[in-house]
């Protein structure tokens, strides 16, 4: 059976420690279906997007590509049309069974606020594999302007999956190029 966790189970898996934070996940945290996730203290403004790759940690990733380290526990101006990297105050120790996906708040995109969420080891953005274990990021790119954010702000949230959720995108690609599945 494939499901999205509710509210309760996310509570359970926040009082059993998989999901263990640098402060108490506020009760306003938890949607009926989604955990809201918070800003860090520090955010890195970093030369390009990316995706960590099977073989690197995203803060590996990051030491390559970082122009500028931002303290976020003070409000801070992220410029528009820079891309930046904050390590969320949530992190997971997930069961084998459970995984997740990612997006943004929906007042990111009324405000033109790219953002999308990465984690250690990630092949894929906005996904979390069954089981996964380690640190929780997002990359965040303001659009049209620049934005104040800082420690605390939740400007993305993860949903938790138990179960086996459709093919991601690769194993799509896969299948289409063993057998094709779309016609132009």
């Amino acid at each position: 059976t494939t499901a999205i966790l509710p509210a309760q189970k996310i509570q359970q898996l926040i009082d059993v420690g998989s999901i263990p934070s640098e402060a108490n996940v506020d009760d306003e945290q938890i949607q009926p279906a989604s955990l809201d996730l918070r800003l860090g203290a520090v955010a890195y403004e970093i030369t390009a997007s990316f995706l960590p790759r099977a073989t690197s940690t995203v803060l590996q990733r990051v030491s390559e590509l970082v122009r500028e380290t931002i303290d976020l526990t003070v409000p801070t101006v992220l410029a528009a049309g820079r891309v930046y990297i904050v390590p969320l105050m949530e992190r997971l120790s997930l069961p084998a069974q459970v995984g997740g996906r990612g997006n943004p708040k929906s007042t990111m995109g009324r405000l033109d606020v790219f953002t999308r969420l990465l984690n250690d080891y990630g092949e894929e953005f906005d996904r979390i594999a069954p089981g996964y274990r380690g640190g929780l990021y997002i990359e965040i790119a303001p659009q049209s302007f620049s934005v104040i954010v800082s420690r605390g702000l939740r400007m993305y949230q993860a949903r938790f999956v138990k179960g086996r959720p459709r093919p991601s995108d690769n194993t799509l690609r896969e299948l289409n190029d063993e057998g094709t599945l779309v016609f132009d």
